[in-house]
C-alpha cells in the first residue's frame, strides 16, 4: 500500500486512578480502533505500605510508580497487536493524568520509594490525586495566603487545595525532611511518566497552572510567601519545581529506542506534554469555545469551562491562560467523589436482599437500584444528602468535609438513598454553574462524558432537570484518552500526516451522540425546592469552621 494511502493513527494513554488505558485512534475520524486497560498491580495503597510495610494515617492515598511503566508495556502493545496494524503508522503518543498526583525523584528520575533506603517511608511515595492528609498544610497555606492577600489567591477561588502540589510538598517537609532533603525534583506524574518515553522532564502548564500554582506571566508564589510559610520551603519552586514550562500542545521529545522496544513501536515518534485528565476531555467533545460547561464525570467529576477574560470565581480550581484550549482561559472546578460515592454505597450499605434480587435477574446492582430509583418522583423520598463524602472541592474547597443523609426512617428503602445521593452530586454540579454565574461567566450549555453518563441515564436526568439544562453527551466513554490522541496528532505536525492546530484535530476526532438529555418541566420545580434545601444544609455544615461535623472528624482523626 502506498505510504499516503495508509491510515494513520496517534495513541491516547488514560492514567486513572485505579488502572491507565491506551486507545488507538483514527486520526481522520476519532474513532478509537483498539481499547487495552491494565489495572494497578498495587492499586490506590491507602492502609499500608507495599509487603507488610508500614500502616497509613487517614486520608493518605499512594501509588506505585512501576504501575504506571507497566501501562506502557501491555497496552500500547496490546492495541497494535489488536489493530493489527504496522506501527510505523503511529506518528505520535499524548498521555493524560489525574492530578496533582506528584513523587519525589532523586537526579536520575528514580522515584525514591524505588530506593532501598527510602522504600519504607510513606513520604518517599508516589502521592495519588486524592491524597487529603495535607490538609492542615493547605489550611496553614490559605490562611497566610489570605493575611498577605497574595493576588494570585484569587485565581484558585480564595482557597488552595489539600490536593495540590504546594500542600503535599510541605507536608513531606513538616514530615520528613529527609525526604525533602533526598528528592532532587518533585514531578507530577504526567511529567514523570512523558520522561520515561524521551528522557527528559517537561513540565506542562497544565498541570503547572491548575495544581502548582503558576501563572504564565505572574510566575508562582513569591519566596518571600515561602518563607514566611516555613524556612526551608523558600526555594520550592526554584529547586524541587525547578523547570521550563511547556504549553500544552508542545512537543516533549521523541520517543526513545529503549522506550520504543517495550512498548513495539517505532522510535523516534512524536510524544505529547502531558495533561489532566479532564482538561484533555473538553476537545475531545468539540468544545473550543466559551461558555460550554464539559462534565468530566467518573469516580470524581471535573467541571471544564472556556472564556475570553480572567476573572475571580469563588471555589474554583484554578483559571489558567492556554491551560485547556490555546488562546482562552481555562477554568476547572470540581467535586471530589461522584461516581466514588453510589460505588461506596454499593459496596457497603446495601442489604442482601437486593444482592440478592439482582443476581437472579442476571443484572448490576447499581443497574437495579437505578431502575428502582427511576420509579421514584422528585421529593418522594423525603430524603436529601450532602455529597461531601471525600470532602468538597468546589466550591467550599476543605477536604475535612463529610456525607450527610437526613429524612431516614424506619421505612426507607436502599433506592430511595441511592436516589439520594444521584441527586446529591447533581445539587453540588449546581453549586459550582451558580458560582461561575455569579463570577460573571457565561455557563450556557452542559457537555457530559465519562463512564457515568453512558451506565447510568437516571443519573443525567437528574442532572438536566436539577440544573434546567439541556446536556449533550460524548459519544465515547474514552474522551481523556481521545482528546489525548488529538495532541498526540497536533505534536505529529502536518508534515506526518497529523495537524497544524489542535481546533482542527477537533474538528476530525471529536465526537458527539445525537441525542441529548432535556430537563421534565414538573421535575425542574420540584427540584428548585430541593436545591434551596440543599444550599441551606450545604452552609449550615460547611462554613461553620466550628461545626458538628468537623468536631466529630477531629475525635476520630485523635
Amino acid at each position: 500500500m502506498p505510504e499516503a494511502a495508509k491510515k494513520l493513527y496517534t495513541i491516547g494513554i488514560d492514567y486513572g486512578t485505579e488502572s491507565g488505558r491506551a486507545v488507538l485512534v483514527d486520526i481522520r475520524t476519532g474513532r478509537e480502533e483498539a481499547v487495552h486497560v491494565t489495572r494497578y498491580r498495587h492499586g490506590v495503597i491507602d492502609e499500608a505500605l507495599p509487603a507488610g510495610g508500614r500502616k497509613l494515617e487517614p486520608d493518605w492515598a499512594l501509588q506505585h510508580p512501576e504501575d504506571y511503566v507497566e501501562v506502557l508495556r501491555t497496552s500500547v502493545p496490546a492495541v497494535v497487536q489488536e489493530a493489527g496494524i504496522d506501527p510505523a503508522q503511529v506518528i505520535g503518543i499524548g498521555i493524560d493524568f489525574t492530578a496533582c498526583t506528584m513523587l519525589p525523584v532523586d537526579s536520575q528520575l528514580r522515584p525514591l520509594c524505588l530506593k532501598d533506603e527510602w522504600h519504607g517511608r510513606p513520604h518517599a511515595w508516589v502521592k495519588l490525586w486524592k491524597h487529603h492528609a495535607a490538609q492542615d498544610e493547605a489550611t496553614a497555606i490559605n490562611r497566610l495566603a489570605e493575611e498577605r492577600r497574595e493576588p494570585w489567591l484569587n485565581r484558585y477561588g480564595g482557597k488552595l487545595s489539600s490536593e495540590w502540589m504546594l500542600a503535599k510538598s510541605l507536608q513531606i517537609l513538616n514530615e520528613d525532611p529527609d525526604i525533602y532533603a533526598a528528592a532532587d525534583l518533585f514531578v507530577e506524574a504526567a511529567d514523570w511518566i512523558v520522561a520515561q518515553m524521551t528522557g527528559e522532564v517537561r513540565r506542562n502548564s497544565c498541570t503547572a497552572g491548575y495544581k502548582s500554582v503558576w501563572h504564565k506571566t505572574g510566575g508562582y508564589p513569591s519566596k518571600e510567601f515561602l518563607a514566611e510559610l516555613h524556612p526551608g520551603l523558600a526555594d520550592l519552586y526554584t529547586t524541587k519545581l525547578r523547570g521550563e514550562i511547556y504549553p500544552l500542545g508542545s512537543r516533549a521529545g521523541n520517543l526513545l529506542p529503549q522506550m520504543a522496544e517495550q512498548m513495539k513501536l517505532k522510535p523516534g515518534i512524536a510524544v505529547a506534554v502531558g495533561n489532566i485528565d479532564a482538561h484533555a476531555a473538553v476537545p475531545a467533545v468539540g468544545v473550543v469555545s466559551p461558555g460550554k460547561m464539559v462534565m468530566v464525570m467518573g469516580t470524581s467529576t471535573c467541571h471544564m469551562l472556556l472564556a475570553e477574560e480572567e476573572k475571580e470565581v469563588e471555589g474554583i480550581c484554578g483559571v489558567v491562560e492556554d491551560g485547556i484550549v490555546p488562546g482562552m482561559f481555562g477554568y476547572e472546578a470540581g467535586q471530589s467523589a461522584v461516581g466514588d460515592i453510589f460505588a461506596w454505597f454499593v459496596d457497603e450499605s446495601v442489604p442482601a436482599y437486593i444482592r440478592d434480587e439482582a443476581k437472579q435477574r442476571g443484572v448490576s446492582v447499581h443497574e437495579l437500584l437505578e431502575e428502582k430509583a427511576s420509579a421514584l418522583r422528585p421529593g418522594e423520598s423525603g430524603l436529601l444528602a450532602l455529597d461531601w463524602h471525600n470532602g468538597n472541592r468546589s466550591p467550599l474547597m476543605d477536604a475535612n468535609l463529610s456525607g450527610v443523609m437526613l429524612g431516614m426512617t424506619l421505612s426507607t428503602k436502599p433506592e430511595e438513598m441511592y436516589r439520594a445521593l444521584l441527586e446529591a452530586t447533581a445539587f453540588g454540579t449546581r453549586t459550582i454553574v451558580e458560582a461561575f454565574r455569579r463570577g460573571g461567566i457565561e455557563v450556557s450549555e452542559l457537555y457530559a462524558c465519562g463512564g457515568l453518563p453512558k451506565r447510568n441515564k437516571l443519573l443525567m436526568q437528574i442532572y438536566a432537570d436539577v440544573n434546567n439544562m439541556e446536556i449533550k453527551l460524548s459519544d465515547t466513554e474514552l474522551t481523556p484518552a481521545i482528546g489525548a490522541a488529538m495532541f498526540a496528532a497536533v505534536v505529529a505536525g502536518k508534515e506526518a500526516g497529523g495537524y497544524d492546530s489542535l481546533a482542527e484535530a477537533a474538528d476530525h476526532m471529536a465526537r458527539l451522540k445525537d441525542e441529548t438529555v432535556r430537563p421534565i418541566p414538573e421535575n425542574v420545580a420540584v427540584y428548585e425546592q430541593l436545591y434551596a434545601e440543599y444550599k441551606r444544609l450545604s452552609d449550615l455544615f460547611g462554613k461553620d469552621a466550628d461545626s458538628v461535623m468537623k468536631r466529630v472528624r477531629q475525635l476520630r482523626n485523635a
